[in-house]
């Protein structure tokens, strides 16, 4: 399988406060390559969020706004791209209201959660949260909400998940985005 995961973390509840964005590359169903940035967001940050993730305002000061972000990772972003990301409706709601924000076209790409293909292959686990998919596969996961984890994290789901169903039961939870 060929894939980007992604994973956003956010300063508070507005779709456009990214203050984090990770993706890990995945190529012929091996991680090939990382990225990770801090972003500054044009909001304040809310106290919850800064408990969850541990970012603080301090910390983006002299992080790229989002705009120059999306110069680098907008490649990944195509009609046959596949983007994948455990709760894969919030981080398209952060993806697409940091885009409407700085009036960016939206790209279209595929579009494929881990949570729907958890509920799916495991029904039998008690919620399908990302720490909790993780314990139960044996996949490691350092340090939850830190988006660079959260998003190796997703890979290692979906891989795990290619390798013991293959990819017929995940083609048909991708949609279009």
């Amino acid at each position: 399988m060929n894939f980007i995961a992604m994973d956003f973390e956010t300063a508070n509840h507005l779709p456009h406060s990214a203050c984090s964005l990770a993706l890990v590359m995945v190529q012929d169903s091996k991680i090939v390559g990382e990225y990770y940035t801090l972003i500054q967001p044009e909001t304040e940050f809310f106290w919850r969020n800064i408990q969850i993730h541990g970012i603080h305002p301090e910390d983006v000061r002299t992080a790229p706004k989002f705009p120059e972000v999306w110069q680098n990772i907008q490649p990944y972003f195509h009609q046959n791209g596949l983007i994948v990301a455990h709760n894969a409706a919030f981080d398209t709601k952060v993806l697409s209201g940091c885009l409407d924000y700085y009036q960016i076209k939206q790209p279209q790409y595929l579009s494929l959660c881990t949570v729907r293909t958890s509920r799916k292959l495991f029904p039998e686990m008690k919620n399908h949260r990302l720490n909790t998919v993780c314990d139960q596969l044996s996949i490691e996961l350092k340090n939850h909400h830190d988006a660079l984890e959260d998003s190796r994290a997703c890979a290692e789901i979906l891989l795990y998940q290619e390798a013991h169903f293959g990819v017929e039961p995940l083609k048909k939870l991708v949609t279009i985005k």
